[in-house]
């Protein structure tokens, strides 16, 4: 009894702390809102110091070039800027950022690209490769390796690969937002992967000689 009773006045402000910290942590981006609301710099630099490390992160995934992911990061914020005071505060702030991101991404995507297929061969809708539906297991390389193995994807897979496995959308709504068809974003995909895993399987070969 005794030891149950010690356990749990040792747990408790254990709990307390955790339980302070997320409200700080939460007051904090609040206030760091608030405060981008009304224009005030300093709480503008506060937010852009918070994200941007991730939010450059995914702007490299969908560029191929550090100059031209933090062209579109710079664009991104600038819409996160504009626009705070419409988010709604339902849901992750850091995920609504996200979003802006990846849209600001696509219309570098879409101004860079008259025709999707431009750097791709032509799709035979006919030979579209069944899919599984399911994101590409984890391979054993660094994420450097893997960072530079999408950027080498062809652009028209490299955008579906990136909006599928790491932004999670379905092909439906990929078809949507490229204005292709579901059957394409599949066979893209699958392209991509095919494309990937001979590009990692160069890079292991490579690291095996050394």
């Amino acid at each position: 009894m005794s030891s149950d009773s010690t356990s749990i006045s040792v747990r408790q402000p254990f709990l307390k702390s955790i339980i302070s910290e997320k409200k700080v942590i939460l007051s904090i981006e609040e206030q760091i809102i608030e405060g981008c609301i009304v224009g005030d710099r300093k709480a503008q630099k506060l937010l852009y110091d918070r994200y941007s490390p991730t939010m450059l992160g995914i702007c490299l995934r969908y560029s191929k070039s550090s100059e031209e992911a933090e062209d579109i990061m710079q664009d991104g914020f600038i819409k996160v800027f504009k626009y705070i005071e419409s988010f709604r505060r339902q849901g992750s702030f850091e995920g609504w950022i996200k979003r802006i991101m990846v849209n600001t991404a696509l219309n570098y995507y879409h101004k860079s690209q008259k025709n999707l297929h431009k750097n791709i061969e032509d799709i035979n809708e006919n030979k579209i490769l069944d899919l599984d539906d399911d994101p590409p297991k984890k391979l054993p390389f660094t994420q450097l390796e893997m960072l530079e193995a999408i950027r080498s994807l062809p652009e028209g897979y490299g955008v579906i690969f990136n909006l599928y496995v790491f932004e999670k959308y379905k092909h439906r709504e990929i078809a949507e937002m490229l204005k292709i068809s579901v059957n394409t974003s599949k066979s893209q995909l699958s392209k991509a992967r095919n494309y990937l895993q001979r590009g990692l399987a160069a890079i292991a070969e490579k690291k095996n000689n050394y």
